[in-house]
């Protein structure tokens, strides 16, 4: 039960200087301090960290200068607490958080403090990269359970297209596919293979693909032709 945090919560914050009051106008826990003028700091509590103990002090953030969420420790520490997420989104939110263990210790994860992820320039330039080599939209957001049609997908299925009618050179297909040799070299699906030097045909497995991908391939005559055959 929640109740079983209170006091332990309590005794963190009047450990911080605050005097502390449970369900105060809907709120858990209510803690003032003697300052003027008076710092209101909230804290929800909740057995383990969820979507509705986040909604909750989303709500109470603007009638106060700090919030805290205060869960329960998982018994093998493998709760949500522990998240590297979770204590992301606290920080994004400016939350504090803290558990409580069946000791009645409280341990704070995150301080309640303003903060700005680092940009990641890097991941930033792969997305945009991604998202504009791939043709089309042939990936529906959600999507789980399948294959993602990513840009590099697109494109060795290109190639597997050009080489099902027959074997051909890197450097024949560079013209429409600028990424053809490395992604004949790497092979990563297995659907090309080294006839001879320099030279490629399609495996078996590479057939597949076409017939599986077939409504992902460029509509061209040479591609019709090849999941024809």
């Amino acid at each position: 039960m929640e109740t079983s945090l209170y006091a332990p919560v309590k005794r963190f914050l009047e450990g911080l200087g605050f005097e502390v009051k449970g369900e105060v106008c809907g709120c858990d826990v209510v803690a003032l301090d003697q300052g003027t003028p008076t710092a209101v700091v909230i804290a929800e509590l909740k057995v383990s960290f969820t979507l509705e103990l986040v909604l909750q002090a989303v709500d109470r953030s603007a009638a106060c200068d700090e919030v805290w969420l205060a869960v329960r420790a998982s018994k093998r520490g493998r709760g949500r607490e522990g998240d590297s997420r979770v204590k992301k989104l606290c920080r994004l939110l400016g939350f504090g958080l803290l558990v409580v263990f069946a000791s009645q210790k409280v341990e704070v994860i995150v301080e309640p403090a303003p903060w700005k992820p680092r940009a990641d320039g890097k991941r930033r330039s792969r997305i945009v990269e991604e998202h504009r080599k791939r043709r089309g939209d042939p990936a529906s957001g959600g999507s789980t359970r399948q294959p993602i049609m990513t840009a590099y997908r697109q494109q060795a299925l290109a190639c597997a297209a050009a080489l099902a009618e027959a074997p051909a050179r890197p450097r024949d297909l560079k013209k429409n596919m600028p990424d053809a040799p490395k992604i004949l070299l790497s092979n990563v699906y297995g659907w090309f293979l080294r006839v001879e030097r320099g030279v490629y045909s399609l495996t078996e497995s590479g057939k597949a693909a076409l017939l599986r991908w077939k409504a992902h391939l460029p509509e061209s005559p040479r591609n019709a032709a090849a999941l024809s055959a």
